[in-house]
């Protein structure tokens, strides 16, 4: 009889025991791959946590870089060569001074206007000489000139007597209505405004009627006025012709019987002298008390001696002369 073949166990072992190997590896290739993957992550977070100081201590080296960098070269300096080469040890000596744009405008501003300011009041004086100049000036008839009075108390007065002040003239009589008042006290308000200033004039009074006006008469007629006020008078012939050196306009009759009434008439002017005894300007009666008072001024401080004016002629404004 045949016998049935049946494997033996052993075979079923070794056949078993293969699979057991195989199976042990995969588990041991997923403990090997488990712990590959935990190295990895524990080295990451090492590589993370020593990446961070290092980034920190690069961005602070960078940083300090930075601002070294700003010192690495010197800037343009203005010690001489050869000098100290520790440039931080090195003190400059700072200018007081320090110039910008703003600040040399604003000087420009303020020596240009101090410049114009100084050439316009020149100019403007020069120009009041030019016309006290052309009022005198040669081919024109002068105004002014030698006149032998008496004054209030029958003291002789001259043409002398204007000499080292300023005078202002006014030529009227006693016997008018109206203006010659009225021009007298708008003389006193002038005297009192030109002393708050400090300026002292001369006033003078020449009457145009010597055959009633005489010193007592002046002298009773000019209380009523400004006390400064000196009176004039004189011989008929004498006060022709001190009208006539001031252009004055002269009717008054030569041969007048006492008590006889008869008219006066006369030019209305102011005439200003300077203290040379030479004549400036006249002040019509267009000109206020207040007008009149800046125009004495203005003439005032622009007077200079003849001398001066001729040497001055020949300086840096003469061309305003011309």
């Amino acid at each position: 009889m045949l016998k049935l073949f049946t494997p033996k166990p052993m075979v079923m072992k070794t056949i078993a025991k293969p699979l057991l190997n195989s199976n042990n590896n995969l588990i041991s290739k997923r403990y090997f791959t488990s712990s590959v993957l935990r190295f990895n992550e524990q080295k990451g977070h090492q590589d993370i946590n020593t990446q961070k100081p290092q980034e920190e201590t690069t961005s602070a080296a960078s940083e300090a870089a930075k601002t070294t960098k700003k010192y690495s070269r010197k800037p343009l300096s203005r010690l001489p060569i050869g000098g100290e080469e520790d440039y931080s040890k090195t003190k400059l000596n700072e200018s007081s001074v320090e110039f910008s744009t703003g600040k040399a405008f604003g000087l420009f501003l303020v020596v240009g206007g101090a410049l114009t300011w100084v050439f316009m009041n020149e100019k403007k004086k020069i120009q009041l000489r030019n016309e006290a100049e052309q009022n005198r000036g040669v081919g024109k008839p002068l105004i002014g000139g030698p006149f032998n009075l008496i004054d209030t108390e029958g003291n002789p007065f001259t043409e002398k007597n204007l000499l080292g002040k300023f005078s202002i003239i006014y030529f009227g009589f006693t016997h008018c209505p109206d203006i010659c008042p009225d021009e007298l006290d708008k003389l006193g308000e002038m005297l009192n405004e030109l002393k708050k200033s400090g300026i002292e004039l001369q006033p003078i009074f020449i009457t145009c009627d010597p055959a009633r006006d005489t010193p007592a008469v002046v002298k009773e007629y000019l209380s009523d006025f400004h006390p400064d006020i000196i009176g004039l008078t004189g011989e008929y012939d004498d006060i022709k012709k001190c009208c006539r050196a001031y252009r004055v306009y002269f009717s008054t009759p030569r041969d007048v019987k006492p008590g006889q009434d008869y008219l006066v008439d006369h030019s209305i002017f102011f005439y200003l002298m300077d203290p040379e005894g030479q004549f400036i300007d006249v002040l019509g009666r267009n000109y206020e008390a207040d007008t009149g008072v800046a125009k004495i001024k203005a003439d005032v401080a622009a007077f200079q001696p003849k001398a001066v004016r001729e040497k001055q002629k020949e300086g840096w404004f003469g061309f305003l002369y011309k």
